[in-house]
C-alpha cells in the first residue's frame, strides 16, 4: 500500500471529525493528519481507516479508534523532549503520534508476534522510539523511569502500582480502568504519595493481559 493524495484528503476529514468530537490540541491534530492509519492496518480494512472507528489487527488486538488516540494524547500534555512510556505497543499508531509529538518513547508490548512485526514497521516509516521491549506491562520499565507521563492502551482491572510509582512529581497517567467497560483515568503525581485523580467517561478496550515473563 502506499499513502496517496486521497488519503491525505481522507486524514483532513477525520482531523474535522476530531474537532467536532472536543479535541484542541493543535499538536495532536496535525500528528492524526500526518500520519497514514492505513498503512497501519490489514490492506482490507483500507478504505475503512479514516472513519473513526477501531478495527482488527494481529493477536486478537486493535488499533484504537482515532478518537480514542487523540483523547489519551490530549490527556498526557506531551511537551517535546518529554520522556512517555507507552504500555501496549500494539499497532504503532500510538506511538508515532507520540514521536510526532515529539516525545523520547520506551513501549512495552506483551504479545510477542505484535512486537516483532511492529518494531520492524515503525522503522520503515521512520519513527524511531528510543526504545520497544517486549514483556508485562503491569510492571512498566524501571530501568529507564522516571517517565514524565505514561499512557496505558488496553483495559486494565486496576491501576499498577509499578505505574504510579515510575512517574516523575506532576507526571501523569492515563489509564482506562475497568473490566468489560473502562473509565478513562488521569493520575497526576503530586508528591511521593500523593496523586490527584480525573476521570474522563467511559471507553472500550482490549484487556491489558499480564504474568507474560
Amino acid at each position: 500500500m502506499k499513502d496517496t493524495i486521497r488519503h491525505a484528503g481522507k486524514r483532513k476529514h477525520l482531523v474535522d471529525v476530531l474537532i467536532e468530537k472536543g479535541i484542541k490540541n493543535k499538536g495532536v491534530l496535525l500528528a492524526i493528519e500526518k500520519i497514514p492509519r492505513h498503512l497501519f492496518m490489514d490492506s482490507s480494512f483500507e478504505d475503512h481507516a479514516y472513519q473513526d472507528k477501531a478495527f482488527p489487527i494481529a493477536a486478537d488486538q486493535t488499533i484504537s479508534q482515532p478518537y480514542t488516540v487523540a483523547f489519551q494524547s490530549e490527556l498526557l500534555d506531551v511537551k517535546r523532549g518529554d520522556k512517555v512510556l507507552e504500555i501496549g505497543t500494539g499497532s504503532g499508531y500510538q506511538t508515532a503520534v507520540l514521536c510526532e509529538l515529539g516525545a523520547k518513547v520506551y513501549s512495552i508490548e506483551r504479545q510477542k508476534e505484535l512486537f516483532k512485526r511492529t518494531k520492524l514497521f515503525l522503522s520503515k516509516l521512520g519513527y524511531r522510539p528510543k526504545h520497544l521491549s517486549f514483556g508485562d506491562g503491569y510492571k512498566g520499565l524501571t530501568e529507564h523511569a522516571p517517565y514524565n507521563s505514561i499512557i496505558v492502551t488496553a483495559g486494565a482491572p486496576y491501576v499498577p502500582k509499578p505505574l504510579l510509582s515510575q512517574l516523575q512529581i506532576n507526571g501523569r497517567l492515563v489509564i482506562p480502568v475497568g473490566e468489560d467497560v473502562q473509565i478513562m483515568t488521569l493520575f497526576i503525581r503530586k508528591s511521593e504519595t500523593q496523586f490527584e485523580k480525573h476521570e474522563f467517561g467511559e471507553f472500550r478496550f482490549v484487556p491489558l493481559l499480564e504474568n507474560k515473563n
